[in-house]
């Protein structure tokens, strides 16, 4: 079937991403599989993930990924329709159920779905912990995991931080780790902390190899702590998420 919208929208991105000198570097662009169901798994630290993960898997085998993504996106008047004729799925969050079943069967088609195991953006840039929703597609498609790490999209737009799109030579790394193949006797948590076991690894090499440096002391905002940036620490990153939640909660409830 045709696809009338995502290459227009890839388009856009490459050239976006050439006016501003995004300085794209991929790593194991060999690991993305030529045909059938794959399910790219990436870390989540800024707003833009899912176009430079999308973009290792396009530029590493004409993949097109299906990404995973809350429902309030699709119900923008603009993003939208973008988001539907992209072949996205929409994941209602107060019952996943019809999102999970959407996506097996994506995979079962042969398609590349995308999730974000962490669910939402980490705001200390360092692993959180892992929903077992990505391996469980996993072994009831068949298909194999396809961990993708990112480093350096934080800078363009984060969580708590003011949009700077417009920034230039940004040094963006998208690292592609090789394919996970679940056992028939392989248990989706066990699978999962395999796949975040695998996942740290690389992101320590991306952060460890990555050539962009913060400007200057005030510039530090997108390191994390234990490389010397003041982004916060993991633990305080999770008790301001636990903050916000209720936070949201709290506003719903008095909505009625």
């Amino acid at each position: 079937m045709a696809e009338f919208v995502y290459p227009p929208v890839i388009g856009a991105a490459l050239t976006a991403f050439r006016a501003l000198d995004v300085r794209v570097k991929i790593v194991g662009a060999e690991h993305i599989p030529a045909t059938g169901g794959a399910v790219l798994v990436s870390n989540h630290i800024s707003y833009l993930d899912f176009l430079f993960a999308g973009l290792g898997a396009y530029r590493g085998g004409k993949r097109k990924t299906r990404f995973m993504a809350k429902d309030d996106v699709f119900k923008h008047r603009i993003s939208g329709p973008l988001m539907r004729g992209m072949k996205h799925i929409p994941v209602d969050r107060t019952d996943g159920q019809p999102a999970y079943e959407a996506a097996v069967r994506a995979l079962k088609a042969g398609e590349v779905v995308g999730v974000f195991p962490e669910a939402t953006i980490s705001r200390s840039f360092m692993l959180k912990k892992f929903k077992t929703g990505a391996a469980r597609m996993a072994a009831d498609s068949g298909a194999p995991l396809l961990p993708v790490v990112l480093w350096g999209t934080q800078q363009l737009w984060t969580k708590g931080r003011p949009k700077t799109l417009t920034k230039r030579h940004v040094p963006v790394t998208i690292m592609i780790g090789e394919p996970i193949r679940l056992g028939p006797d392989d248990k989706p948590v066990m699978v999962t902390r395999k796949l975040r076991a695998a996942m740290s690894a690389m992101l320590d090499q991306a952060q460890t190899e990555y050539p962009g440096k913060p400007a200057g002391p005030d510039d530090s905002w997108w390191l994390p702590a234990h490389l010397g940036g003041t982004a916060p620490t993991l633990e305080v990153a999770e008790a301001e998420d636990e903050a916000e939640a209720v936070a949201k909660a709290e506003r719903r409830a008095a909505r009625g």
